[in-house]
């Protein structure tokens, strides 16, 4: 099993863990992401009970017979939530996908909050409840659910960065290709050979290829209705990024807002404005967060039918436009990293748009995802844009694979792939 750059979580985990009270965890994020890892790391060599719930009935049932296994003098216990906790007592007890319980019968939390309030009280018990579907988990932690202020821990697993990937034995120039389809889901790098694009490819053909239908599997955690969000999604993927243009691609009757909304509350889309304005800027954009998600609508998708009759390649010129975008948000963490800055976007006005800007205007930069890039040019071009918005800032960044001019100046850095390859090979 890899186990990358989760120490904080896994530390924070144990100390809980370690406590001599009462604990109630929960650990959610999207799929893919970790979790189960996480935590089966976390326990061991604890005296626990692991039980993935299952969509549809019996889980009560099906936790029993798991804990039995484990401790078979639960055999006698009585069939019930309260009974089966409280025989269990002392020990670390999980439940993994714990939304399929509340889905099987809507009174859980408020079971759960008994058995917290209750049964177990005073007890050195370990509840870990996990979950995937990132509506479900948002409810259990606000303060209409009944489990509201029990939690004593709550961790929201997120991806990985870009800089994580050389842990999984990516050079610098692979890791882009790889984190512009992965992102930084583990699940997905795990999956990933090289060279990526000819995997990619041979995957696409494969008659059982997970990506066909990957998408639609996230989705119905969180929706029961898919058809809306996945246009949605395409929209944006294709460039339509204002809710005028969002409106006019779906034509969907009634409003859409309600819709984005929901893909907003459970991170696959936000609302981007420019860096240095409010977030109430008219100027606003949506863009999809994740990139497995930004390709797969990118990709497969508008493609499937291609790519169920095997006559489907994603070209090396097209993924190379693509990467563009990706190079950018690679850019903004190489800066956020190397300067200590914390708010790092994009930044435009009318016909203006620059890559990087941070809140601070310490910095501005510009990428450009090609060889031999002219950086005197491209600087000159910044300089003028930032005379345009009447800016002025400390310092400015150049990204590209490589230069064939470059201004030498203190107040100019320019950043190739031999750089960027220092900067990811480096260790926190």
């Amino acid at each position: 099993m890899i186990f990358v750059n989760r120490e904080k979580e896994l530390e924070a985990i144990k100390k809980r863990l370690e406590s001599k009270s009462l604990e109630l965890i929960i650990v959610y994020g999207r799929r893919r992401i970790g979790k189960t890892s996480l935590i089966l790391k976390a326990i061991e060599g604890y005296p626990s009970v692991y039980y993935l719930a299952v969509e549809g009935k019996n889980n009560l049932l099906k936790f029993k017979q798991t804990a039995e296994r484990l401790f078979p003098e639960i055999k006698h216990v009585k069939e019930d939530w309260e009974s089966l906790f409280y025989a269990l007592k002392d020990k670390v007890i999980v439940i993994d996908e714990f939304p399929y319980l509340i889905e099987e019968d809507n009174s859980i939390p408020s079971i759960f909050q008994r058995i917290v309030d209750e049964v177990l009280k005073g007890t050195n018990t370990k509840i870990i409840l996990v979950g995937s579907s990132i509506s479900m988990m948002s409810d259990l932690l606000s303060y209409k659910s009944p489990l509201y202020g029990r939690r004593t821990s709550a961790i929201n697993l997120k991806e990985l960065k870009f800089k994580d990937l050389r842990k999984f034995n990516f050079d610098v120039v692979e890791g882009i290709r790889v984190y512009g389809f992965a992102g930084g889901v583990p699940y997905y790098l795990i999956k990933v050979k090289t060279p990526f694009l000819e995997w990619i490819n041979e995957e696409l053909k494969r008659i059982d290829s997970f990506l066909k239908d990957e998408m639609d599997f996230s989705l119905r955690y969180e929706f029961s209705e898919i058809s809306t969000y996945k246009e949605i999604l395409l929209s944006i993927a294709m460039g339509k990024n204002t809710l005028g243009e969002i409106r006019d691609f779906v034509k969907v009757g009634g409003e859409i807002s309600s819709y984005i909304k929901k893909l907003e509350r459970i991170g696959l889309v936000k609302r981007e404005v420019p860096i240095l304005e409010r977030r109430t800027s008219k100027r606003g954009r949506y863009i999809i967060v994740d990139n497995f998600t930004n390709f797969w609508f990118k990709f497969i998708y508008p493609n499937l039918s291609e790519i169920e009759e095997g006559r489907y390649e994603i070209r090396e010129e097209e993924y190379n436009e693509y990467l563009g975008r990706v190079f950018e948000d690679i850019a903004r963490e190489y800066v956020k990293d190397k300067y200590g800055l914390r708010d790092v976007g994009r930044h435009w006005y009318k016909d203006v748009e620059i890559d990087i800007m941070d809140k601070g205007l310490n910095i501005a930069g510009e990428c450009k995802w090609s060889d031999e890039v002219d950086g005197i040019r491209i600087l000159h071009e910044l300089e003028s844009k930032l005379e345009r918005l009447n800016l002025n800032v400390k310092k400015i960044v150049i990204f590209a694979k490589s230069f064939r001019r470059m201004e030498n100046s203190e107040k100019v850095e320019y950043v190739d792939l031999k750089k960027l390859r220092e900067w990811y090979e480096q260790e926190e």
